[in-house]
């Protein structure tokens, strides 16, 4: 059992993470396409995709091996 849930730890984060980077532009975009291909944009999306993913990465692992 603690594998599968292992297994579900691990690719939720995934899924959510790509999520994330899917709709940030509808989101955080200002429908500007401009700011869109800035870096500043792409920061604030790389930040956001990758707090998201490791935050439930570390909820999942916390809880498998709790």
């Amino acid at each position: 059992m603690a594998i599968i849930f292992g297994i579900l730890a691990i690719l939720l984060p995934v899924l959510v993470g790509s999520m994330v980077w899917e709709h940030f532009d509808h989101y955080c975009g200002r429908d500007d396409e401009v700011y869109i291909n800035s870096l500043e944009h792409f920061l604030k999306k790389l930040g956001a995709t990758l707090l998201s993913a490791f935050a439930l990465l570390w909820i999942g692992m916390s809880l498998v091996f709790s």
